[in-house]
């Protein structure tokens, strides 16, 4: 266990991400995107002009950014100064605690850039955008080779802002271009004690931890105690990388005054399995509310048929007859997702 700074009056112990120096410009090894436990790539993309603006100063990297920009409308968040950077609900959960409205990229870059150097600025976030669709060329000059892989690239800009812990289903190699950045990790089995939120109204696409990790109300949240047990913790400088294995919580407080983040998303399987959070959704309409005995039965013929089905599962079904109980393929894939909605459209 390493001492990590204190934040809110009490001190977060936890133990810190596995780091790995990786050659800058080299493609991502299957030994890095199998991993099942998060990485620091130390200095990964070091050597991009992006990271080397940043360093030298926030007007630099607005200079250097304006260079791609051709006028793109992006999504933009911003919020009081009061709000610590803390990008959550309003009081009644039924929205975001920031204003959101759409503005010119360079319009966003310069209001961060003034107000990099402001101990307490107000809070200023455009979060998630395709790279090559606000900022065309700038691959060009900054990217991660994947090989055979084609990722979803985004940047992430903003002024110093602490999202809550969430987690995603892809693959996630996060890259901090500009700034420091802290991510707090959990296993994916530490669900329960993170005190997730609702699924439907969500701050950002994805249910969150409602508990405020830099002042953590452990009489309302006292589960929140043994996650900070499973926690790692990953302090990233300008050039470093994080891979994130999926369903991973992570945590994630942008430090300094102009925070550039770009991150790759990408799955290992074919798109046409659809995403396991539809089954989620539709299963608590249809089975979690069921009587015990009956919930106990599905769970039963879930475990028989998908967590631990195997090549026996069907063996005794001729081979041209097994249909959805064979390997999923692309034309198995339409037939179901076809029968599902003539269901649910009943």
């Amino acid at each position: 266990m390493t001492d990590q700074p204190q934040h809110g009056g009490y001190l977060r112990e936890s133990a810190s991400v596995e780091v790995m120096s990786y050659p800058t410009g080299q493609a991502l090894t299957e030994d890095i995107t199998s991993r099942d436990k998060p990485l620091i790539l130390k200095g990964l993309i070091s050597d991009w002009p992006v990271v080397e603006a940043g360093l030298s100063s926030p007007d630099d990297l607005f200079a250097y950014l304006s260079r791609f920009d051709r006028g793109a409308i992006v999504p933009v968040s911003v919020g009081s100064p009061e709000l610590d950077g803390r990008i959550f609900y309003n009081d009644q959960f039924n929205a975001s605690n920031v204003d959101h409205g759409n503005s010119r990229l360079s319009e966003v870059l310069r209001r961060v850039a003034d107000a990099a150097n402001e101990e307490r600025g107000p809070l200023i976030y455009l979060a998630s955008v395709g790279v090559d669709d606000v900022l065309p060329g700038f691959r060009d000059e900054n990217d991660v080779p994947f090989g055979d892989l084609n990722p979803l690239a985004s940047i992430w800009v903003g002024s110093r802002t602490r999202i809550a812990a969430h987690n995603d289903l892809p693959l996630n190699l996060a890259c901090v271009a500009a700034g420091k950045r802290r991510f707090t990790l959990f296993p994916p089995d530490q669900t329960a004690n993170l005190y997730v939120g609702p699924f439907e109204v969500t701050p950002a696409g994805r249910p969150i931890s409602l508990v405020d990790f830099v002042d953590p109300d452990f009489e309302t949240f006292p589960r929140f105690a043994d996650a900070l047990d499973n926690a790692i913790v990953a302090d990233l400088e300008p050039g470093d990388a994080l891979f994130i294995p999926s369903m991973w919580w992570h945590h994630v407080e942008a430090q300094s005054g102009f925070n550039i983040l770009v991150n790759y998303w990408w799955r290992t399987v074919p798109a046409y399995l659809g995403t396991p959070q539809d089954v989620l959704n539709h299963a608590m309409m249809t089975i979690r509310d069921l009587p015990p005995a009956e919930r106990e039965i599905w769970r039963d013929i879930f475990n028989h048929y998908v967590f631990d089905a195997d090549e026996e599962t069907a063996s005794h079904i001729p081979e041209h007859a097994q249909g959805l109980l064979a390997p999923i393929n692309g034309e198995t894939a339409r037939r179901t997702r076809s029968y599902l909605l003539s269901r649910l459209n009943r």
